[in-house]
């Protein structure tokens, strides 16, 4: 039997407002220290041995999800000029292969495929490898992609030449991308210029700049610099393709920029300077740009001023601000303005005609708690809008949305060979917290679950940022259910799950509510007879790997088991190290530790710091260890801390994956060996059969 691995203890004293904490685990921060590979090595070992006797049941966990889902697939095409765009996969394969073919309705089926870019091919050799931009040029003649080997969210942006499969010398690299959008690069519309952002040392995007293709990037324009470390520079393309919008987003702060996409060597123009405090986001529609904000409109507000003349003082109301609906973003078409709003804890559609006041109509959901999400939607003068559809127990469907009728065209359903949705339910319940609030928990379990106490049961939640975790399906957690789980989301407070407010409520000095609000969720969970103790797991990632691990050290006594991934668990230390990436960016979201009230506050719940000597339950933490938003060192010295006061022999395991980030494995099959890992793990520890 492998030993438990346990850390050196080297003093490290940590000085702040007078006050002087010794951190023993500090040097796990040092990445090119041997010890330091050495200890998180050692984990990796003590989790093989002591997880051995699971693999037989992570591999049948692994047959039944890989069972569930199509290998051999293809998304739904969409029109781009005269070709028809496509993703697919094929049968044991980890990455999609990105495709068109020409359009030719009416014509003979047969056209060729042409095979844009094969992820495939671009991993090969590679224990890594995701893509984020993939951009064909206005022409069709050109594609730019970008890619990242690594894990930590650094791209190399490169440019192929369709015509000839050959890709262009220049290869742009520390570009801006995503391991979750397929963003990054725009093209003007000459088909000649791109644009693109590069990080700077904490991987925040901050320098915009225009490359004309086939030159060396030496001799590439900036564009814009955004000077103030609390923002991030994002960009996009307006639907139309008329403009280049920059974002400059902090928590609490946007500024929306404009460039014509026809004159990408012209001059960007502000549509409303940032004020502290005030957010908005723009769209164009022919000479009008239609604005969200929450100016005077906490629940935000939509407006629309001419492109011209688009300062604030020129803002004409559209949709009013009210208390019980959130409207979170806009989209325009030719004919229609799509507005995407929450009541209730429900996200809706509201279409209207191109003024954005005329013929209102909502989309009509068929199930009380539901997810969607839109696709691409790329044609600015289409009527239909096309979405992703799914419930906890219904699995997504791809339709398209008549904007003038409201039908719906059924695109595409996800077939999964043996699954009944009939036999599952899906509902949305509501917790009291201490001051009154109604939690909303979204729950699924098999309809013939007796509410006896007995039933393995798994909490999940997230709680900042105002993000939603939506009761999206997934194959996946069938296994579960078919196992006799309780499947159940808390939308606590630190969402915007009911509106601006819930999510102010769980921020900075009232972050704790968010922690409160999840011990509430479970403690009504077991009260309702769902689960017990004994028999209840938690689950968070990132911000919601702080959720749970906070949770535990305040509750210990709870749970049974929890799974902490990537979690943000140092947080006064990490808050105060402006070198780590997002740490100034996220003062608004979290405090800033320089002030006295908010470090006292933070010192109060940061998980690292308020361990104990007492028991704690099952923990199974993870890492990336090129991870750029939480540090691998966070769950390292937390696992570390943990074992030497935890005072039982429930089992602590850290799992660090030294070949990706904070997304994990990157290709689908490996990233369901990890869900199956995390399953077995729970059923083993719950005793579940």
């Amino acid at each position: 039997m492998n030993r438990i691995p346990i850390a050196n203890k080297k003093p490290h004293q940590l000085t702040q407002h007078a006050s002087t904490r010794v951190d023993d685990y500090y040097w796990l921060r040092e990445r090119e220290n041997p010890d330091v590979m050495k200890y998180l090595k050692a984990e990796l070992e003590y989790l093989e041995e002591y997880t051995k006797h699971t693999r037989p049941l992570q591999e049948n966990l692994f047959s039944e999800m890989k069972g569930r889902i199509q290998e051999t697939d293809s998304t739904v095409p969409e029109k781009r000029g005269e070709y028809l765009y496509y993703e697919r996969t094929e049968a044991g394969m980890q990455y999609p292969i990105f495709c068109r073919k020409k359009d030719l309705s009416g014509s003979p089926p047969g056209e060729p495929e042409e095979i844009l870019l094969d992820q495939n091919v671009l991993a090969e050799g590679k224990t890594f490898c995701s893509v984020s931009a993939v951009a064909v040029s206005p022409d069709g003649k050109k594609l730019a992609y970008s890619v990242d080997f690594g894990g930590d969210e650094t791209y190399t942006i490169y440019i192929k030449d369709l015509a000839n499969d050959k890709l262009y010398p220049e290869a742009i690299p520390n570009a801006y991308g995503s391991v979750y959008y397929h963003t990054g690069v725009e093209w003007a519309n000459d088909s000649e210029t791109i644009i693109y952002a590069t990080l700077d040392d904490v991987k925040r995007p901050f320098k915009l700049y225009r490359h004309k293709i086939g030159t060396v990037i030496s001799r590439d324009v900036l564009i814009l610099q955004e000077e103030d470390e609390t923002f991030f520079l994002f960009f996009h393309k307006s639907r139309d393709d008329e403009y280049f919008f920059t974002d400059h987003i902090s928590t609490l702060t946007t500024e929306v920029r404009y460039l014509s996409a026809d004159q990408p060597d012209g001059e960007l123009k502000v549509v409303s300077p940032r004020r502290h405090g005030i957010e908005y986001s723009a769209a164009h529609h022919k000479g009008t740009f239609f604005i969200t904000t929450n100016e005077n409109a906490k629940n935000f507000k939509l407006v629309k001023a001419l492109v011209e003349n688009a300062n604030p003082e020129t803002w004409q109301e559209v949709i009013p601000h009210r208390t019980d609906v959130m409207l979170s973003g806009v989209d325009t078409f030719e004919d229609h303005i799509v507005v995407y709003e929450r009541k209730g804890g429900t996200p809706n559609i509201r279409i209207s005609d191109a003024d954005g006041k005329s013929n209102i109509r909502y989309v009509n959901f068929p199930e009380p708690t539901y997810y969607f999400d839109l696709e691409t939607n790329p044609d600015f003068k289409s009527d239909k809008l096309r979405i992703k559809y799914s419930s906890l127990v219904t699995p997504h469907l791809v339709v398209d949305i008549h904007m003038d009728s409201g039908e719906w065209d059924l695109r595409k359903e996800d077939k999964i060979d043996g699954y009944d949705k009939s036999q599952y339910v899906c509902d949305f319940i509501y917790a009291t917290a201490s001051d009154g609030k109604q939690i909303p928990i979204s729950i699924s379990y098999r309809k013939d679950l007796k509410q006896d106490g007995n039933n393995p049961t798994l909490l999940h939640g997230y709680g900042a940022y105002g993000a939603i975790l939506d009761p999206e399906f997934t194959p996946n957690r069938i296994s579960l259910l078919d196992r006799g789980f309780v499947y159940a989301i808390a939308h606590i407070r630190g969402s915007s799950t009911l509106g601006r407010e819930w999510y102010e409520d769980g921020k900075i000095l009232k972050k704790k509510n968010s922690f409160t609000d999840f011990i509430t969720c479970a403690e009504h969970l077991i009260k309702e007879g769902f689960t017990s103790k004994d028999k209840l797991a938690i689950y968070g990632v990132s911000a919601g790997g702080l959720l749970v691990s906070a949770s535990m050290v305040m509750r210990p006594d709870l749970y049974k088991a929890v799974i902490a991934k990537v979690p943000f668990v140092d947080v006064v230390t990490s808050m105060s190290d402006p070198t780590i990436p997002l740490t100034t960016h996220e003062y608004d979201e979290w405090g800033n530790p320089a002030v006295k009230e908010q470090f006292d506050y933070m010192m109060s719940y940061s998980p690292y710091d308020n361990l104990k000597t007492i028991e704690y339950p099952n923990l199974l933490l993870t890492a990336g260890f090129n991870d750029p938003r939480v540090m691998y060192w966070e769950p390292a010295k937390f696992a570390a801390k943990l074992r030497e006061l935890n005072t039982n022999d429930n089992l602590l395991l850290l799992k660090t994956n030294f070949h990706a980030g904070h997304a994990g494995s990157s290709g689908r099959y490996d990233y369901l060996k990890e869900v199956a890992f995390e399953y077995a793990f729970l059923i083993d520890k719950l005793d579940t059969k």
